[in-house]
């Protein structure tokens, strides 16, 4: 374990994506691998002082007592999330993998009453308060990534602790852009599909929310999404995991949405509510380190020359209008190893392949790191 790059990522947590101060009351929850980062958290906190609560969990036990779920234990569920928005001014939440089917057999009916019942709470934690998340490297993540544990240990601390300070400089010429577009092709094999974003804001993300992170958002309006996109990563969700999934959209609903698995279950994920065939949320990635889709969200969605595309709920950042219980982060790399494709900005190229062509977004092309 790199004793320093753990301690950078603390520093960088406490004092540069949280910014916390003397008394601010912050909630770490965290699986037992992550113990390590966790020591180093305590140690920032105390030099801030911070007042720092502890939550151990286990996702695994977590998912058996979700299967047994009746609506007492979602009430429960209820009160303590209301506990939390009104007794921390900030969160960090250190998840650990586990197997992506592991919650198979927890009823998606509870799932969809438990997204209602917090969902005005979820809003106040994501919009109203600090937070980050990020995913502790597990042996199970190695496998995901197809490297030995010691060198994917090695590149998820790269990852984590890459220069958010110049990034969040390197992308303001594109945030300037994309609050001067209308409309936005994106062309990519099995993918040909239109939107705009007129009038809405783009929201730069570099480190201080999402660790790792590595992107820059905003949303569609609601109705103005046509045509078919394919996606070229897998996309885990509610226990299963979905392969080469394609939507197809008329005036911005989904009105066919197919995979490589069961198309039931993913039309069944889409049919959750009237939001959830509705866009929340169009992305572009571009983390250096990040090269690989490995079943992850948090490190895929920020994979260099990739979008997500994410059906259901908009940010409050960045309100479209679209609301929903799910958010289901989509991903499609656009780079020549991945079978190429192209991004327009009111007809004019914007990245191709992967790279961005404008002179003024190239620094975010990043070739030589």
């Amino acid at each position: 374990m790199n004793t320093e790059k753990l301690k950078t990522l603390a520093n960088t947590i406490i004092n540069y994506s949280l910014k916390l101060k003397e008394n601010e009351r912050v909630q770490v929850s965290f699986t037992e691998e992550a113990t390590p980062l966790v020591e180093e958290l305590i140690k920032e906190a105390k030099k801030v002082g911070v007042v720092m609560s502890l939550n151990l969990y286990n996702p695994r036990l977590n998912a058996r007592l979700a299967e047994g779920n009746t609506m007492a234990r979602l009430e429960h569920l209820k009160k303590i999330r209301e506990f939390d928005v009104n007794n921390f001014e900030a969160f960090i939440q250190i998840r650990g993998s586990f197997n992506d089917y592991e919650a198979k057999n927890v009823p998606q009916e509870m799932n969809k009453k438990l997204g209602a019942m917090t969902s005005e709470l979820d809003d106040i934690r994501i919009n109203e308060r600090r937070w980050v998340l990020l995913n502790y490297p597990t042996y199970l993540d190695a496998h995901k990534a197809k490297m030995t544990t010691e060198d994917f240990n090695e590149f998820a601390f790269d990852v984590m602790t890459v220069d958010y300070r110049k990034m969040s400089e390197d992308i303001k010429p594109l945030k300037d852009l994309m609050e001067k577009t209308d409309k936005v092709r994106i062309v990519s094999p099995g993918t040909d599909i239109t939107f705009s974003i007129k009038g809405m804001p783009a929201i730069p993300c570099c480190g201080e929310m999402n660790i790792p992170d590595g992107e820059i958002y905003t949303a569609p309006i609601k109705t103005s999404v046509n045509g078919t996109i394919t996606y070229n990563t897998p996309s885990p969700y509610q226990g299963n995991v979905y392969n080469k999934v394609s939507l197809t959209f008329e005036n911005g609903k989904i009105v066919k949405a197919t995979c490589n698995e069961d198309n039931d279950k993913l039309n069944e994920i889409f049919d959750t509510d009237e939001g959830s065939r509705y866009i929340g949320e169009f992305a572009l990635g571009f983390n250096p380190k990040i090269l690989y889709p490995m079943a992850d969200i948090l490190y895929d969605e920020k994979i260099l020359g990739s979008l997500h595309f994410t059906p259901g709920k908009c940010y409050a950042d960045c309100d479209n209008g679209n609301k929903s219980a799910i958010h289901w982060d989509m991903v499609l790399i656009q780079r020549e190893d991945f079978g190429g494709g192209e991004i327009y900005f009111d007809d004019i190229l914007i990245r191709k392949d992967g790279k961005f062509i404008p002179e003024e977004l190239k620094a975010l092309n990043y070739e030589d790191q």
